[in-house]
Parts: structure tokens; sequence; C-alpha cells
């Protein structure tokens, strides 16, 4: 099973610090939130930062908010990215359900599933080399990978675990183990429908805090901000898992589903939870 990090939003100049104890650790992946009216570094420009002080683990962004974002531009970004870090980055790629990023971005939030699907198909046309269009050559440059960096696909609707098998390499489930078997299994009968090799890679996520009274509160006062516009933040903040056991059962459940790697993802700040979840690895 292998085992990634979320890094918490709130101070982004710490991020390297959090990176480099990761990088030395037993971890696979660095994991960051997206946001845009919300006091969060952009997962790409940090992520580039954190990869160039980095030299084995990957970068994910967890998830990006696509139609927040220029088609074309991102399809550059991520590329540029992916070719950088030799094929490290991985697109975690979401919709948003955040009224004000999308009033923010110019984007229509009633029309973002459809607008991201338009989007996957223009991306990975530019990644394969094609032209824009008529009169419009290729954007480069080449990703590391012929297709384009390895994307993911978070959510819980039917439209967005169909969006695994039509355009993506696997899925991101911010789920806990009691529920997400289920999605789990949707999305891979999905992949097999529409005939595609292999098996989706699975991702699930879990926010942890690991340490002193201090460091959990904290943690717990953080995910409640970012969860806020839910309308349920409490509900999300009480399924944080705050010790060795409760996070080693997460795991150990979550690889008896199948999955392919848990992210822990830490809304604390001090960044010796590293060194604190990869002594429980």
């Amino acid at each position: 099973m292998n085992v990634g990090i979320g890094l918490p939003v709130g101070d982004p100049a710490a991020l390297l610090t959090w990176a480099r104890r990761a990088e030395h650790g037993p971890f696979t992946t660095l994991g960051l939130l997206d946001r845009l009216v919300y006091d969060n570094p952009e997962p790409l420009v940090a992520l580039a930062v954190l990869a160039g002080a980095t030299s084995r683990i990957r970068v994910q962004t967890e998830v990006l908010l696509a139609p927040l974002r220029d088609t074309a531009l991102l399809a550059k970004q991520a590329a540029t990215l992916d070719r950088m870090t030799g094929g490290r980055l991985v697109l975690g790629l979401g919709v948003g359900g955040r009224e004000d990023d999308h009033w923010a971005a110019g984007s229509d939030i009633r029309t973002r599933g459809r607008r991201m699907d338009e989007q996957m198909a223009l991306l990975r046309r530019l990644w394969s080399g094609e032209p824009y269009g008529d009169g419009v050559g290729p954007i480069g440059p080449a990703p590391a990978r012929p297709d384009g960096p390895e994307v993911l696909f978070g959510g819980f609707k039917p439209a967005a675990l169909e969006r695994v098998a039509r355009w993506g390499d696997g899925f991101l489930a911010a789920a806990p183990p009691s529920w997400a078997g289920g999605l789990f299994d949707t999305v891979r009968a999905q992949w097999r429908e529409y005939g595609r090799a292999g098996a989706p890679r699975i991702v699930a996520q879990v926010n942890v805090a690991l340490g002193p009274p201090p460091v959990v509160e904290q943690a717990r006062a953080a995910m409640h901000a970012y969860y806020a516009f839910t309308g349920m933040p409490d509900r999300m903040v009480s399924g944080m898992l705050t010790t060795p056991p409760e996070i080693r059962e997460a795991i150990t459940a979550y690889g008896d589903l199948g999955a392919d790697e848990v992210m822990l993802y830490c809304h604390g700040l001090d960044p010796a939870q590293a060194d604190r979840l990869a002594d429980l690895l």
C-alpha cells in the first residue's frame, strides 16, 4: 500500500519543510487542495516549487478545479510541470462546488460538469501533440507521458464516477471506508463497460492530525473553516483521525477494499506531523 501526505494550506512558506520531510520518509505523494476565493496557495505554482525541492516524491493536485481555468493554459502548465518533474505530476481534477469560486473565475457553476468534459477532450488532444484547432497549431511542451500526466477524478455523483472511465486514469475518493467500497466498485464496473485495459488507479483520502492537543485542535479549526460552505463542517471534522491505531486501521481498511494509495491529509500546520506519520508507517 502506497501512502501519500496531504499538505495544509494555511502557511505556504512552510510547505518546503513539509515536502523535504516527506521526501525523506516513506511517502509516495504530496497532495495539495485547491480553492480560488480562499487564503490558500495556488496548487500548480506551489507544487512546482515543491517539485524543485524534491526528486522522488510525486506531486498531486487534490483536486484542481479545472472549470475555473482556461483550458489551453492549463494544458501548457500541466505539461510543463509533468515534463520538468520527469512525470511526477498527478493531476487530480474536480468541478468545484463553491459558488464564490465560480463567480470570481467568471465560470458558470450550473454547467461545470459539461465544461469539464469539454476541457478533457481538448486537454487530451493538446497533450498528444495535435493542433489546438483550425489555424492554430499545437501547444507545447510535450508532457513526460505521451498522453499527458496521470489524471484522477474526484467526486461522488454518477457523472463524476463515469468521467474516470471516459477520460481518466483513476479515482480520488474522499470517503470513509464504510462507503468508499461502493464508489470503488462503481468506478471499476464503468471502467470495464468502456472497454478500458487494466484497472483504474484508486486513491483514497482521509483527514488526519497527529500530535499534542493544540495540533489536533488547530487542524480541526482549519478543516472546519475550509468546509464551512458545505453546511455540515462539524460532521466532516468528526471524521478526522487523531490516533495511530485509527490511522493504521483506516489504511488497512482501504487496502482491503483494493485502494492503491491512501492520502493522509493534514490540516494542521505543524510539519513534525510528517515525521510522526512516517514513524507510524
